[in-house]
């Protein structure tokens, strides 16, 4: 075994080196290209190539009337100092149709290690579609941009404002003031003409998707590590959505207590129509246990809060660790309350829950104070298929996709390379599933067995490949160049970890090296700050180990250890 006692350099505030990237490329230039600077209005049809990389300056906004289109594989960037926003106001288009071997990326324009939640504002699409708001409402975040139809007009339900497909979303999400934010993705009034699907939407500062009303239908999307919420939705949103997946930091979670689902008819639950009405399915939350020593953040609340005349309604999906697993709140006002609310709409079957999962919750169901419902005679009626656990571990899935899902398993690797979320063929969830609820006929929900957003091992992986888990120290210097990792490769770094976990001083980071390589091992806190980096130059195959460094301070933090082939990550703990 080859034990390194390299020196780590410490960095409190920027990062030393820059790593070899887990993909392709042998090095990232420490100084990108120029980009093409886009500020103000697009009054014309543009198009954005994959040979340039952008840089959003401001609010940028395209223009009804106007279509932008992004090529496969282009790099926008947001700038930190202007908070760079894209927005689509109603009646333009964005045409950004990427693949799966080129997604476009819209990333900090900070340095790998210096990102942040919050960076820059975040993609902004309207449309003409139904909303529930009187007026021609405003949406959230900017000024002078207005979603639906408008007053006097009536609402456009296939309204098209382009393609989102094979898109990632990086670091955005800004807060404005109080319930005025920018979220990784707003669509206020988006018509179900519009194609959204494939997207991701990592280390937002605020929610990960948010809809204001609406027609619009999405698959395929991925939100992990969102600040706030993951879905969101109010004023009348009615599309569907099919397959996603949630990751969560147990550490991070807003000050207005962070949810996975939340939805609002609207802001004062009133009857106002059309109603918040959409229908989720195959859809998995995972909020996994914090690392040993730790508590989860007291700010985390509920995996689904339904509340305020909502009438969203959720079928075959899986919802791990949260404190609460289902808030049903009837009303802003207390009891008696008025009617119709949240509780009348699931009484009445206009909110529908079947098939679902809820794993890991201290409290799996909750009603508000003073009602007589009794949500757990509903939930756990046998016709309706839905389960409790009171693990997360007893959902059968693999630890070290799941960043620690068994509490059992302090030191879990995190797989942010490759990560094949199908399920292990024990798992219950591979059976469950059901779509003979007439909420889910019709052309757009695939149907299956199985419960939650993947299937069992050997189906497709819809995650693999154009998704990015390791955000932070990606290389996006080089035009086109956006692909995370190679996955065929994601085997050359075993069995990492770090000994003692829970260390009070000195600790060891092992691993085995399958091929020969250079290797860089980063030391990310518990805000993602970089404390430290160690290029060990090349490594033999085989065993090896590296102390780490004794003087971190109490704390959470992740380790990083990135090859030319791979990146892999172990969570450990300081506690002095």
């Amino acid at each position: 075994m080859k034990k390194l006692l390299l020196p780590i350099l410490l960095a409190l505030a920027t990062v030393s080196t820059v790593p070899q990237e887990a993909h392709a490329q042998s090095s990232c230039p420490s100084t990108p290209p120029a980009p093409v600077v886009v500020t103000g209005n697009i009054t014309a049809n543009t198009t954005w190539t994959r040979n340039n990389i952008y840089l959003l300056s401001g609010n940028v906004a395209v223009q009804a009337g106007a279509t932008l289109t992004i090529e496969p594989g282009t790099i926008i960037k947001g700038e930190k100092s202007s908070k760079g926003t894209l927005i689509v106001a109603r009646g333009a288009r964005l045409e950004a149709n990427g693949t799966a071997s080129q997604p476009i990326v819209f990333t900090s324009n900070e340095a790998p290690g210096a990102r942040r939640r919050g960076d820059w504002g975040g993609i902004i699409i309207l449309g003409r579609s139904q909303e529930n708001i009187a007026g021609d409402p405003a949406i959230e975040g900017v000024t002078g941009y207005n979603y639906g139809p408008g007053v006097g007009n009536a609402p456009v339900l296939n309204d098209n404002s382009g393609t989102l497909r094979y898109v990632r979303i990086e670091f955005p999400g800004v807060l404005i003031s109080t319930n005025n934010e920018i979220n990784g993705l707003t669509l206020g009034g988006v018509g179900s003409g519009t194609t959204i699907e494939y997207v991701q939407v990592s280390y937002s500062g605020d929610d990960s998707f948010e809809w204001f009303g609406g027609t619009v239908n999405a698959k395929y999307l991925v939100a992990m590590n969102a600040l706030d919420d993951d879905f969101d939705t109010d004023a009348g949103f009615a599309g569907n959505v099919q397959y996603g997946l949630v990751l969560r930091d147990p550490s991070s979670a807003d000050a207005s207590q962070s949810n996975a689902f939340e939805s609002d008819n609207d802001a004062q639950g009133t009857n106002a129509q059309p109603l918040t009405a959409p229908v989720f399915s195959n859809v998995t939350v995972i909020l996994p246990p914090p690392a040993a020593g730790q508590s989860l953040n007291s700010l985390y609340r509920h995996a689904m809060h339904l509340r305020r005349n909502t009438s969203t309604s959720v079928f075959n999906s899986v919802f791990s660790g949260f404190p609460i697993g289902l808030y049903l709140q009837a009303s802003n006002s207390p009891a008696p309350f008025p009617t119709p609310n949240t509780e009348t709409n699931l009484n009445s079957g206009a909110l529908v829950l079947r098939n679902n999962v809820l794993a890991g919750s201290t409290t799996p169901l909750q009603v508000q104070a003073g009602s007589t419902l009794d949500l757990a005679a509903y939930f756990n009626e046998a016709s309706r298929g839905n389960t409790i656990y009171a693990n997360s571990s007893s959902l059968g899935l693999n630890a070290s996709n799941f960043n620690n899902v068994d509490p059992a398993n302090a030191n879990a690797t995190i797989n942010n390379v490759a990560p094949d979320y199908t399920l292990p063929a024990a798992s219950p969830l591979v059976a469950g599933a059901s779509f003979t609820d007439a909420k889910l006929a019709g052309s757009f929900f695939t149907t299956g067995i199985y419960r939650g957003a993947f299937g069992p091992a050997g189906t497709a992986n819809w995650a693999q490949g154009w998704t990015n888990f390791n955000p932070q120290i990606t290389c996006y210097n080089i035009p086109g160049q956006v692909l995370a990792a190679k996955p065929a490769s994601a085997d050359q770094v075993q069995g990492l970890s770090v000994a003692p976990n829970p260390t009070a001083g000195e600790a060891l980071l092992s691993f085995e090296l399958k091929r020969a390589d250079a290797a860089t091992v980063r030391i990310v806190d518990a805000v993602g700050r970089t404390v430290a980096t160690l290029e060990a130059g090349r490594l033999v195959a085989g065993p090896q180990q590296l102390a780490l460094p004794a003087s971190l301070k109490n704390g959470v933090y992740v380790a990083t250890v990135t090859t030319s082939e791979t990146s892999q990550t172990v969570r450990f703990v300081v506690a002095k």
